[in-house]
């Protein structure tokens, strides 16, 4: 969170490499060689092999790496849908589908593309991989070129590409023409679904395996969740006390079976993050309570009582890595009108008499804390502790930023961190819930870029240069999400991020809020990998992070557009151009940065949540 001003991140870059051109000129020198060669006419028993080769259907068949490629509707050479795919850092943007051919036969690739150095190609042909590219197409260019098939060759797979720090490339009309190839008959239907462990947030499943099948999809309540390789699977991100129900259906190439007979689980309660005391829907705010800024120092006892969750900003560390973590208060030379330790301590205890949260709130925009040993985590503890004994104090509330969170550069697996100062954290906060039980609140406030930007770059390095903290907050949340009160990512101070839906969304309105929200509650692959994906929160885990006034920091969005996007999440009504996965009555509220700036703005954020629920 900003003490003092607005900030921006960076868009995403790429980088030229220094030897571009030596490669772009034996690039050329290949193509003139003769590999790249004229298409022949095609036969009358061809036919387009390319799934989706118009992009009518979106990316449907299609994977584009690091989440480079998205559908536009301009420009575009026939229908009403091209692709447009962005290089980014050391990603050349490649989108390729693999396709079924016949063995020892001849076929033509051919598309439509713009851009600069643009490149189509096909690989796995068994006999020589072809591509074919254009150093420079402002209008549609015709790209072609043919291979034959080796003797035993059944897979081939299409691409087209970019190059390293070049911008956007589009596509269009892609085709691969030659015999074709008899479809096959779906697997028949799974047997023998049956549940295993189940939680107050998951349900394992198990099932007989299927001849033929390549792949298994898993339904809940009639909506396929999950998509796996081998025969069980665990569903994640459940209520608790709740009912559900289970299908799985066998994949293979030519296509899904039948779902099988379903099965039922009811998850068990408790669970999912602490107290359950928390109204239906809550409004979590900062107050500035360690210093002052334009906003002015607010009481704790003058804070109104439309605030559910009171985050005290912030315990500081002693140094960077110490571990060591102090509270101190508002000096009264900075906050001429600041309460004294008494009357604060009184306020937080009428504050918990009427129901309300405060949390002592670790890190901010000046608090950088590395845990990167296990002294330093140890410590943590300790000094949290003795801050929320000293005030008697609901919990914690997690808000680092900075380099507190990174990735080593083998640390791709989100389910199994192996940095130190994200794995020290997780212990941390596991040995603070279990010493101050059920009871005990935790709350993270992470920016986008370190959770949403995970969907594109986790594990990748290739955000920017090669940051290592795109998505670090990943790992953190699923390890602590059967103890996570609330996730209120900061929806602001934020660069352009990717949605669920392949397109880039901007601050400052609707959609962006309703993009990012829909992903925490939507399985999404991190950083484009179908293997690794991220399992969708509770509704009532989520708040939508929100500045509280244009002074308080970049993407403030007016009261209107607030309440399009808590419509479109919670009833699917008001929606604007992202189409969510699902509607959430149950989404928890909204948390602003801060109390302050809103005392500042007449307190418009608080009374329009207020009014909205009533």
């Amino acid at each position: 969170m900003d003490r003092t001003r607005p900030r921006v991140r960076p868009p995403v870059r790429g980088f030229v490499r220094p030897r571009l051109l030596a490669v772009l000129a034996t690039t050329a020198l290949v193509a003139v060689s003769g590999i790249t060669m004229t298409p022949s006419a095609a036969r009358a028993a061809d036919a387009d092999l390319a799934r989706n080769g118009g992009f009518e259907s979106g990316l449907d068949g299609w994977t584009c790496t690091a989440g480079s490629g998205a559908v536009v509707n301009t420009p575009v050479r026939t229908g009403t849908s091209a692709l447009r795919a962005t290089p980014a850092g050391s990603d050349n943007a490649q989108c390729s589908q693999t396709v079924t051919v016949k063995p020892d036969s001849q076929y033509t690739i051919s598309g439509y593309v713009r851009g600069s150095y643009v490149y189509l190609g096909a690989s796995g042909t068994g006999t020589t991989d072809v591509s074919t590219w254009t150093a420079s197409a402002t209008d549609w260019q015709k790209l072609s070129t043919t291979f034959r098939t080796g003797t035993a060759t059944t897979k081939v797979t299409l691409y087209t590409h970019g190059w390293y720090g070049t911008p956007a490339y589009y596509a269009d009309d892609i085709s691969l023409v030659g015999p074709g190839v008899e479809a096959g008959q779906p697997p028949a239907v799974p047997t023998g679904l049956k549940t295993g462990t189940v939680t107050s947030s998951s349900v394992a499943l198990s099932w007989s395996p299927v001849t033929g099948a390549t792949g298994y999809a898993i339904y809940r309540n009639g909506t396929k969740v999950q998509t796996v390789t081998g025969t069980s699977a665990t569903v994640s991100g459940l209520t608790a006390s709740t009912a559900y129900s289970f299908q799985v259906a066998a994949v293979n190439d030519a296509g899904e079976s039948a779902r099988s007979g379903a099965v039922t689980a009811t998850t068990g309660t408790g669970g999912g993050g602490g107290p359950t005391d928390l109204p239906a829907h809550a409004l979590v705010g900062y107050l500035h309570a360690s210093f002052a800024n334009g906003s002015g120092y607010t009481r704790l006892a003058d804070v109104p009582d439309s605030w559910d969750v009171i985050d005290l900003a912030f315990g500081e560390p002693t140094s960077v890595t110490s571990g060591d973590i102090r509270f101190n208060r508002c000096p009264q030379t900075e906050c001429p009108n600041v309460e004294s330790d008494a009357d604060f301590k009184a306020a937080i205890k009428a504050k918990q008499a009427a129901g309300k949260k405060v949390l002592i709130s670790i890190g901010g925009q000046n608090g950088q804390v590395q845990l990167a040993t296990t002294a330093a985590r140890d410590t943590f503890v300790t000094s949290v502790s003795k801050i929320i004994d000293e005030y008697g104090l609901d919990g914690l509330d997690i808000d680092f930023e900075g380099h507190s969170l990174s990735l080593n550069a083998n640390d791709t697996d989100f389910k199994n961190p192996t940095t130190p100062v994200i794995v020290n954290l997780i212990q941390a906060v596991k040995t603070l819930k279990a010493k101050y039980g059920a009871k005990f609140v935790l709350t993270m406030a992470p920016e986008t870029f370190f959770v949403q930007l995970g969907y594109q770059y986790y594990g990748t390095g290739q955000w920017g240069g090669q940051d290592p903290r795109a998505g670090a907050y990943l790992p953190v949340i699923h390890a602590l999400r059967d103890d996570l009160t609330l996730l209120h990512v900061q929806d602001y101070n934020s660069g352009p991020i990717m949605g669920l839906d392949n397109q880039y969304h901007s601050m400052g309105g609707a959609d962006f809020h309703i993009a990012m929200t829909d992903m925490l509650l939507t399985s999404f692959p991190v950083a484009g990998n179908a293997a690794n994906v991220f399992p969708p929160l509770r509704a009532d885990q989520i708040a939508i992070g929100m500045p509280a006034s244009v002074n308080a920091g970049n993407g403030h969005v007016a009261p209107g557009e607030v309440n399009k996007a808590l419509d479109c999440l919670t009833k699917k009504t008001n929606c604007g151009s992202y189409t969510t996965h699902g509607t959430w009555p149950a989404l928890r509220g909204l948390m602003t940065w801060s109390i302050n700036w809103d005392r500042f703005g007449a307190w418009e954020f608080s009374k329009n949540f207020d009014a909205y629920f009533g």
